[in-house]
């Protein structure tokens, strides 16, 4: 709407009761500038709102703007003013028109449309959540087993600290099962939420295989000190900002060979 700059003092019996401000209304016609006062105070009118297979039925007083409507219809639906498109016999209506100006009536029907925009939007967001909630997934199956493989590094030590002579075997087959637990790791795609569980476990089997390494060195000598083990946590620097390829792990792999 257009607002006119000038303004009329009303003078009733030598009395200055205010200024009249002025507006164009669409189609030309210049009215009196109304205000929030003027809408409360108008007459309600039902409008029944369509919107896909849903139909709302909105009260707001006759003198109301289709941007009035939307922000009701906002607290109804969930879409934001901005995201709503509203359509009256056939054409879509700019926030700023007036309801009664345009000949919505009691009981007159109005088409609520998503933006497309605004639409895709979310279809990009829904799909970006449903592939970390997958990732999720699959971290959480390779967070099981390693649960099970800690479990039995847990039990060589004990056994180890007991002065219990292991085979050598052991060590290899739980250090084998380990990596390929990193290896399932490295083939998972992950963002977000899933990405930090991704390196939580990925950090995880990094200590279990070092552990097992010291473990190995001290169950082949007893009385070898922590220092004198052949460790490989320097081998795991390439982890600490991803997980390295397939083929990187499978290098790593041969310092166990």
């Amino acid at each position: 709407m257009k607002r006119l700059s000038s303004s009329k003092r009303v003078v009733v019996n030598n009395v200055v009761k205010g200024e009249i401000e002025w507006e164009v209304r669409p189609g030309g016609m210049l009215v009196q500038r109304r205000n929030m006062g003027d809408a409360s105070s108008a007459p309600l009118i039902k409008i029944k709102v369509s919107h896909s297979s849903y139909h709302h039925d909105i009260a707001l007083p006759a003198q109301s703007t289709f941007g009035d409507l939307k922000r009701v219809l906002a607290q109804e639906t969930g879409l934001e003013p901005k995201e709503q498109r509203l359509l009256f016999q056939g054409k879509e209506k700019d926030d700023e028109e007036c309801l009664h100006m345009v000949g919505v009536k009691d009981m007159s029907k109005v088409v609520l449309l998503e933006d497309p925009a605004s639409k895709e939007r979310k279809l990009e967001e829904m799909n970006r959540n449903q592939t970390v909630l997958k990732a999720c997934e699959e971290v959480a199956k390779v967070k099981s087993e390693v649960d099970k493989l800690s479990e039995k590094v847990t039990a060589l030590e004990a056994i180890v600290g007991a002065g219990t002579k292991v085979t050598e075997n052991e060590f290899l087959v739980l250090t084998e099962l380990l990596m390929v637990q990193l290896l399932q790791l490295d083939s998972i795609e992950a963002d977000g939420e899933a990405k930090v569980q991704k390196r939580v476990e990925v950090r995880r089997v990094q200590g279990l295989v070092d552990a097992l390494d010291k473990l190995k060195a001290r169950n082949s000598n007893p009385f070898v000190t922590s220092c004198n083990a052949v460790a490989v946590s320097s081998k795991w620097e390439a982890f600490e900002s991803g997980v390295p390829s397939s083929t990187r792990i499978t290098q790593e792999w041969e310092v166990f060979d």
